[in-house]
């Protein structure tokens, strides 16, 4: 039963005690995912280790309202009770990856709505002309608008133009229009054209915890100037073959970016998206990245999961549309992940 299909977010949480066994309790206060059953091995494949990450299966997928209202609670955290660790100095994090439709800006929305739910001061940077992640946490973004291009092109100051997402207090959105399709051939001929989201973002007079910059799909100005600005990137891989073919010419740019122009930027983060259990080619690109960047991919998982697609129509985030699907379950546990490991390791994952 999905608790949130009207876009409401809202869930009625059972009578006590209707869920303790149903879930395991992690440390810290923290609810741990339901343990997944058996992997099905009718068509002679081998239970993999990684099995307890994938999509449920049938029976799975329609867990029970306790179950789910639980996750809900733990998710939207009305009472405020529940917090991920604050980093020590700000993170900016660049979403990056110049292959469209890996889930850049469906990850950028919802870890920062999950970051700001639990405690963090989070500001979201659109700086793709699409303005698709204006738009997943529904705040205006029509011509006329003041967006992320005045402050490229008319150095108008990055506080100007952030607006207050609705609903969420921590959370700040610059959103972008389609004035900005026309920023990489006007900062062409712009002194320090590389640097001007960095001084921008420096220049905000409040201190978030986290700032995540939505880029374009592509390797251009726009991307460089999100890539000199971040300390870290963080790269959606979607579990398809083609999702790796431009991995090494993104990585080989970061390097040049990190050689020229930033010499803190690091690949710290590595998220696998869409991962559809009932393909082998999934668990083939798991692996494949896991030995490749090692330690840098979070364990967190986002599964195919319909609400994820179905929440930016809503003007929301899959963490406000259904808190308590799989889709938005896998989104907060990454970004707890990334709020732990940033402390562990003094401020970068």
């Amino acid at each position: 039963m999905a608790a949130g299909g009207s876009g409401s977010g809202a869930v009625d949480v059972p009578p006590s005690g209707a869920s303790e066994s149903a879930v395991e309790t992690a440390p810290d206060g923290y609810a741990a995912q339901p343990t997944s059953a058996p992997a099905d091995e009718s068509d002679g494949s081998a239970a993999t280790e990684h099995v307890s990450r994938e999509t449920p299966t049938q029976d799975e997928d329609d867990p029970p309202l306790a179950m789910e209202a639980l996750r809900a609670v733990q998710i939207l955290n009305p009472s405020g009770d529940i917090q991920m660790p604050r980093p020590d100095h700000p993170r900016v994090l660049c979403v990056a990856n110049q292959k469209g439709g890996v889930g850049k800006t469906t990850t950028t929305v919802n870890l920062a709505v999950a970051l700001a739910l639990h405690g963090n001061r989070v500001l979201v940077v659109d700086l793709d002309p699409q303005g698709n992640a204006s738009t997943g946490l529904n705040v205006p973004h029509h011509a006329g608008v003041p967006d992320v291009y005045n402050c490229l092109i008319d150095n108008e100051p990055l506080a100007d133009v952030a607006q207050q997402v609705e609903g969420i207090p921590n959370l700040f959105c610059v959103p972008a229009t389609i004035d900005l399709a026309g920023a990489e051939i006007e900062l062409v001929s712009v002194v320090a054209r590389e640097s001007r989201l960095a001084r921008a973002i420096a220049a905000h007079p409040e201190k978030f915890d986290y700032v995540f910059i939505d880029c374009p799909p592509s390797l251009g100005l726009l991307t460089v100037n999100a890539l000199c600005a971040a300390q870290e990137v963080l790269i959606p891989i979607q579990c398809e073959y083609y999702a790796l073919e431009g991995l090494n010419q993104l990585i080989n740019n970061i390097n040049l970016v990190r050689q020229h122009l930033n010499p803190t930027l690091d690949v710290s983060t590595i998220l696998l998206t869409m991962y559809d259990r009932r393909t082998r080619l999934a668990d083939a690109v798991e692996q494949d990245v896991r030995n490749h960047f090692g330690s840098k991919v979070l364990e967190a998982v986002i599964p195919r999961n319909v609400r994820v697609s179905e929440a930016p129509s809503y003007g929301q985030s899959v963490m406000t549309y259904d808190p308590g699907s799989r889709g938005a379950t896998s989104y907060f546990e990454a970004a707890l992940e990334i709020a732990m490991r940033g402390v562990n390791t003094g401020g970068t994952a």
